[in-house]
């Protein structure tokens, strides 16, 4: 069987990749790829618990965790996307630091 620390430095590394890809670049598609990154490093976390702990005794809410976690990374990846789209659209550019659109 694969040791938790396994799981746990390569959640390590992908949340870490996730993290560069946020805070390195400018296009807002990227940084949203880069937060769903993030998001899924959380979620190899959430069940390699789970499934730690289930080995010691029997839970499952590290699963429901994660299932929830899915869930709201899929609503936030629409979410975003539209409104990188209508951003887009109205803009012609989706780079982060041009979007002052709330500003005044």
């Amino acid at each position: 069987m694969i040791p938790l620390s396994w799981y746990l430095l390569v959640a390590a590394a992908l949340f870490a990749i996730g993290l560069y890809g946020v805070m390195a670049r400018r296009n807002a598609v990227a940084i949203l790829m880069g937060v769903e990154l993030m998001l899924n490093a959380v979620n190899i976390n959430l069940v390699a618990f789970w499934r730690y702990r289930s080995l010691v005794s029997e839970g499952s809410a590290g699963l429901a965790w994660a299932v929830f976690v899915l869930t709201v990374a899929a609503a936030e990846a629409a979410v975003g996307l539209a409104l990188v789209i209508s951003i887009y659209r109205s803009r012609d550019s989706v780079v982060a630091e041009d979007l002052d659109i709330l500003k005044n």
